[in-house]
């Protein structure tokens, strides 16, 4: 069973940066994509970035600009850097990975909070 941990979330000021990380267990499949959803308090989860096994990169429209998406793939990593972060960013962030049978995997999620 693959698991994923999530590192980096935390408390941050708006204006504030953070860095999310995520680590994958080996897997008897490859790795197709690897990302980060997000969950406000009382609000639907949605897609926040994703970057696929060639590099292709996809981010929210609220993100473009400030959340910058890479991956590790010797360590099956992928991490998530967060600029400029605003209130509205906060949530629970939680990593994804999706194999090449298009099998997903979930991480636990990590809480973002940005507030002064």
């Amino acid at each position: 069973q693959v698991q994923l941990v999530e590192s980096g979330g935390g408390l941050v000021q708006p204006g504030g940066s953070l860095r999310l990380s995520c680590a994958a267990s080996e897997s008897e499949y490859s790795i197709y994509a690897m990302g980060w959803y997000r969950q406000p308090p009382g609000k639907h989860r949605e897609l926040v970035a994703q970057i696929t096994n060639n590099n292709s990169t996809y981010y929210t429209g609220s993100v473009k600009g400030r959340f910058t998406i890479s991956r590790d793939s010797a360590k099956n990593t992928v991490y998530l850097q967060m600029n400029s972060l605003k209130p509205e960013d906060t949530a629970n962030y939680i990593c994804f990975m999706t194999n090449i049978l298009s099998r997903d995997y979930w991480g636990q999620g990590t809480q973002v909070t940005v507030s002064s």
